[in-house]
């Protein structure tokens, strides 16, 4: 039963690989500036919240409507820790190897977002010029910046996982 459930996990995460990455993908071909919309980030949030939670429903039902919470968190975590990982071993690829062009525009992209969101504010003009600087002083798609952004996303998930889990667990009372 245990590996059915990993397999479950598995293909929800490769699932959920496929699905960013063809985004990501299809948005470099299409129109770029769609990866730096907030419209698109908090799509691809619920998308992967949903993809968690779905692992979660579908362990639940393999274990007759039961599941431990370490179980559901279990399933939803590395549903999103395949996807997230795959999805962004597609970024760094595209944006270090493929067309490095791509990155810089990105990156002018944030950079005006940025101004303009800090401008709305009311944000004082050395600190927006701060801010600028910083973004143009990295380079967002190596692979270390990848890796700290991978990690920190990873332990946000984590939490709204822990969270998931709890709502969703149900211990089988004949098993105590």
């Amino acid at each position: 039963m245990e590996n059915s459930s990993k397999s479950i996990a598995v293909t929800y995460g490769i699932y959920l690989a496929l699905l960013l990455s063809s985004v990501t993908i299809l948005a470099y071909v299409i129109n770029l500036e769609w990866l730096t919309s907030m419209g698109v980030g908090i799509g691809l949030f619920i998308v992967i919240l949903i993809f968690g939670i779905i692992s979660i429903v579908k362990t639940k039902k393999l274990s007759q409507g039961f599941i431990s919470f370490k179980e559901a968190f279990t399933a939803y975590f590395k549903t999103v820790v395949i996807g997230v990982l795959i999805s962004s071993v597609v970024s760094i690829i595209l944006f270090n190897y493929i067309d490095p062009d791509a990155a810089d525009f990105l990156q002018e992209q944030v950079i005006i977002k940025t101004t303009k969101m800090m401008e709305n504010f009311g944000t004082p003009q050395e600190a927006i010029d701060k801010a600028i600087a910083d973004i143009r002083n990295q380079n967002q798609f190596d692979l270390l910046n990848q890796a700290k952004s991978l990690a920190m996303q990873l332990v946000f998930y984590a939490v709204i996982g822990l969270i998931i889990a709890f709502i969703l667990k149900k211990n089988d009372p004949e098993a105590n």
